[in-house]
């Protein structure tokens, strides 16, 4: 893939740009701050970015609303968000259009399932940091619809909004292909979400549910 990295920490940019380079990956624009990212996706025209939400010139999510501008510029581009810390603000709508992942700095250590991530990202899916997805449906109240969720449908939904695909979800439960089935069908049923025969469809509608929660609920990251 042709990719282009915003990151202000010039040590993690480089490790990382190394990482994806001996990975096969065509490392095609390197910024420090939110305007040179900008730049850097027009100028090369990368299928992904990997941006860090907090960059110069504010230090706060200069990143998240930078990669918001991108996405609107290119709506096929594929967008990781990194962050050391969890927040939900600026990943709504960028969740709900697709093409999008967001994962917790640390998560890049464990290389293969951040290179998967990527693939998936970049094909079009998504991938949600698991911590996450906790913070998402973990804290849900008695007039919830994720409160009426077995625990065994909230690992379902969990991995769902990680961007795994039914044979995924399978094999990572130890379940059958028929089991996982029965529950993702179980659980739109509870949320009250339409089901699909489109596994794109279904985490889309799913993550857009989970991110409205997240900008609604008391107490969530702003």
């Amino acid at each position: 893939m042709r990719i282009v990295i915003g990151e202000d920490s010039v040590l993690f940019r480089e490790g990382l740009a190394r990482l994806l380079e001996d990975a096969g990956h065509q490392i095609v624009g390197r910024a420090g701050d939110a305007p040179g990212l900008i730049e850097a996706v027009r100028s090369a025209r990368p299928e992904l970015a990997i941006i860090d939400i907090r960059m110069p010139p504010d230090g706060t999510d200069d990143g998240a609303r930078a990669a918001r501008q991108v996405r609107d510029d290119f709506p096929e581009l594929g967008i990781v968000l990194l962050s050391q810390h969890i927040e939900t603000r600026h990943s709504v709508e960028l969740v709900a259009s697709g093409r999008f992942g967001y994962l917790l700095k640390d998560r890049v250590f464990d290389v293969a399932d951040f290179l998967d991530a990527l693939r998936r990202v970049a094909a079009g899916g998504s991938a949600l940091d698991p911590e996450v997805v906790g913070r998402l449906i973990g804290h849900g109240r008695h007039d919830d619809p994720l409160a009426a969720l077995t625990p065994r449908e909230r690992e379902v939904l969990a991995l769902m909004a990680e961007g795994r695909t039914n044979v995924g979800i399978a094999r990572r439960l130890w379940l059958t292909d028929r089991t996982v089935e029965t529950h993702v069908s179980s659980i739109l049923t509870k949320l009250g979400l339409a089901a699909t025969e489109e596994d794109h469809r279904r985490v889309l509608a799913v993550l857009a549910y989970l991110g409205q929660r997240a900008n609604t609920e008391p107490g969530s990251p702003r």
